[in-house]
C-alpha cells in the first residue's frame, strides 16, 4: 500500500492494539487519507502476540512511526488479562466479564490524545465498537463523546481552540461487517490477533469471548478466517 507524503496529509495517532478492530480502524484512517502514527500499549497483557500483531499492521499500512509504549498493569491487575484470573471460556454473556482491564480506554485513550497533541494532530482513531463485543462499559458511543469533551477542556489545543476528534468507525458494525470491511480494504486478517488466552504452537483457544466474536463474525460474512484455533 502506497504512503501519501506526510506533507500532504493530515496526521492521525491510531491506537493500534493488533486485533482485527484496531487493524480495520487503522486501514479505514488510511482510506481517509490521514498520514498514520500508529500507538501500542504494551500494558504486560496476558495475549502479549499481539503486540507482534501489531507491528505487522503498522507495517503494512506504512505507518510514519509506530511507538510501542510499556505500562505495567499487572502492578494493579483485577483482570484475566493482567492477573492470574483464568479467562472464561463459556461464551459470551450478559454481564461484564473478568477480562474487563479497569478503565483501560480511558488510560489508553488519555496516552493517545498526549501524543497527538505533541505531534500537532487533531485527530485519534480507535477501533471500539458497541455491537458484537463483551460489553466493556469503555467501548460506548457515550464514552466516546464524553472524551472528545474532555479532550478539549484538558489540553492547550483545545484551549487555543483546535478541534479534536476522536474516530470510532466501527462503533456501530458488528464482527461480520468489521470481517467485510478488513476484505474489503485489501487487509490479511492473519496479519491480527484476537485471542485471550494464546495456546501453545501460536494457536488461539479458539473459546474465550474475543476467539467466539471473531469466528462468529467471519462465518456469518462468508469469509475464512485465516487464525489457527486449538478449538
Amino acid at each position: 500500500m502506497q504512503t501519501p507524503s506526510s506533507s500532504q496529509t493530515r496526521q492521525a495517532v491510531v491506537l493500534l492494539s493488533g486485533g482485527l478492530d484496531s487493524m480495520v480502524s487503522a486501514g479505514l484512517a488510511r482510506e481517509s487519507g490521514f498520514a498514520i502514527n500508529a500507538l501500542t500499549i504494551d500494558y504486560n497483557q496476558r495475549h502479549r502476540c499481539e503486540i507482534e500483531a501489531a507491528g505487522r499492521i503498522a507495517r503494512h499500512l506504512n505507518a510514519q512511526r509506530h511507538v510501542v509504549l510499556p505500562l505495567d498493569l499487572r502492578q494493579f491487575g483485577g483482570s484475566a488479562l493482567t492477573d492470574d484470573i483464568a479467562v472464561p471460556k463459556e461464551g459470551v454473556g450478559p454481564e461484564i466479564p473478568v477480562t474487563y482491564v479497569p478503565a483501560r480506554n480511558l488510560v489508553f485513550l488519555s496516552l493517545t490524545l498526549a501524543w497527538a497533541e505533541a505531534i500537532g494532530a487533531s485527530d485519534i482513531f480507535i477501533g471500539v465498537n458497541a455491537l458484537d463485543y463483551s460489553g466493556y462499559p469503555d467501548c460506548r458511543p457515550e464514552f466516546i463523546s464524553a472524551f472528545e469533551n474532555i479532550a478539549e477542556l484538558a489540553t492547550k489545543a483545545g484551549a487555543e481552540g483546535q478541534q479534536l476528534k476522536i474516530h470510532a468507525p466501527l462503533q456501530y458494525l458488528g464482527k461480520a461487517d468489521i470481517a467485510r470491511e478488513a476484505h474489503r480494504l485489501g487487509l490479511d486478517a492473519g496479519m491480527s490477533w484476537s485471542c485471550y488466552d494464546p495456546q501453545p504452537g501460536g494457536r488461539a483457544c479458539g473459546l474465550c469471548d474475543s476467539c467466539r466474536l471473531r469466528k462468529a463474525g467471519f462465518a456469518e460474512a462468508g469469509l475464512t478466517d485465516p487464525t489457527p484455533y486449538a478449538a
